[in-house]
């Protein structure tokens, strides 16, 4: 079963491992993977990140019924944050399950990768300098072609 959320709210990914993990019975392999606001070139202030509430659900749970259809997964889950997140702020949480490790493994690299280029968030970084929309990368579009 997959559970996806999109919430400005922070979230406790250990307690939240812990409840998905106890969910999974059967599965022989967890595996997680939970991304944080980073500040690459040591002037970010803030990351803003907007979405349209109902598409972006829709859109994420689009992209988990890929996964389900091409790993055999006992349950998936991600969180997606929106809103204004300071760097160091955890901005998103995938998770797997299967009854062996190179599904949950490969099916979390395939999520984290469609979640960066193809779920619909608009991300602003807030800078002492000033502030602009984060365009996209082609090392993200270059990830999706091993999938």
């Amino acid at each position: 079963m997959a559970e996806v959320r999109v919430q400005a709210e922070s979230f406790d990914a250990g307690a939240e491992l812990n409840r998905f993990s106890a969910a999974q019975g059967g599965a022989g392999a967890v595996v997680s993977f939970t991304g944080v606001v980073r500040d690459v070139a040591g002037r970010l202030e803030a990351m803003e990140i907007e979405h349209y509430p109902g598409m972006t659900e829709k859109a994420i749970s689009g992209i988990v019924e890929e996964a389900e259809g091409r790993w055999p997964l006992t349950g998936a889950l991600v969180i997606h944050r929106h809103g204004r997140l300071e760097p160091g702020a955890q901005i998103m949480m995938v998770a797997t399950a299967s009854a062996h490790r190179v599904a949950a493994f490969e099916a979390a690299e395939f999520l984290m990768d469609y979640l960066k280029s193809r779920a619909p968030f608009w991300k602003k970084e807030l800078t002492r300098e000033g502030e602009g929309w984060v365009a996209a990368v082609e090392a993200d579009e270059d990830a999706l072609k091993r999938w």
